[in-house]
């Protein structure tokens, strides 16, 4: 089978380096019998380790040439090569009703953002989640109140997720090497949710609001959402800033809209 080249328009970055895929490897900790899917496994660099481990594996693959060449070098019975593209992909149908999923994959970066809020979705299916990601993305899910990295991202994760990050990896380890480094996070859905939430709706609503514009006060931002003096019922001073609340914060917020937003 030729030498695939990466393509730009897929954000391709094929992961060559062995000793950070063992790295990977040994975070993941497959299992025989897990149901494991890899998401953009490309030329098969952590594929061909996983299913020395664990088969049968299922792998989603946008890029028809990468499909066959995985169809080819691979059984079916071992590798399960799903055609299709992850942001539209339903993960839950690869398992029965009450089991769940443990997913992998060195995600391509222009995509990672809407992919995660996919899975979010899908997430009562899934066990665990193990990405390789752009650094400054995984510094956002990662970030705690106060910091300049915590904004909506990293709110929504920390709400149905524990974020973990686990590495950073240089930019030689991957062909071609991109322009910035990476990181290896572990994304586990909670059992139990850290907020009570009301109405998951409008606590994204409130999220979304308060971030609209970093530099400004929860005053500005959430006008004609919630009253100055509502905020000051609530204990929460309307001249801070959205990036200074903690999870807690903005699900009192949320909690005190009325039922219509």
């Amino acid at each position: 089978m030729p030498h695939i080249q990466p393509k730009k328009r897929f954000g391709q970055h094929f992961l060559h380096d062995r000793g950070i895929v063992q790295r990977i490897l040994d975070a993941f900790h497959p299992q025989p019998g897990e149901t494991l899917v890899e998401i953009g496994p490309g030329p098969g660099a952590l594929t061909r380790p996983l299913l020395e481990r664990c088969t049968p594996l299922h792998v989603v693959e946008l890029d028809r040439d990468l499909a066959a060449r995985l169809r080819a070098d691979f059984p079916p019975e071992q590798l399960i090569v799903h055609e299709a593209d992850a942001l539209k992909f339903d993960f839950c149908s690869l398992v029965p009703a009450g089991s769940t999923l443990r997913i992998i994959g060195n995600l391509p970066y222009n995509i990672s953002t809407p992919l995660l809020f996919h899975l979010l979705e899908q997430r009562h299916c899934i066990g665990d989640m193990l990405f390789m990601l752009q650094k400054e993305v995984v510094d956002r899910m990662a970030a705690a109140p106060g910091s300049k990295d915590y904004g909506r991202l990293s709110v929504m994760l920390q709400w149905q997720l524990r974020v973990e990050k686990l590495f950073d990896v240089h930019p030689g380890a991957f062909t071609p090497p991109p322009k910035v480094d990476s990181s290896v996070v572990r994304l586990v859905p909670h059992a139990l949710p850290p907020i009570q939430v009301r109405d998951t709706a409008a606590f994204a609503h409130v999220v979304r609001a308060a971030f609209a514009q970093r530099r400004k006060t929860l005053r500005n931002n959430l006008k004609g959402l919630m009253t100055v003096e509502t905020l000051e019922s609530l204990g929460i001073d309307p001249q801070r800033r959205a990036e200074t609340l903690t999870l807690v914060e903005f699900a009192t917020v949320a909690n005190a809209l009325p039922p219509a937003v």
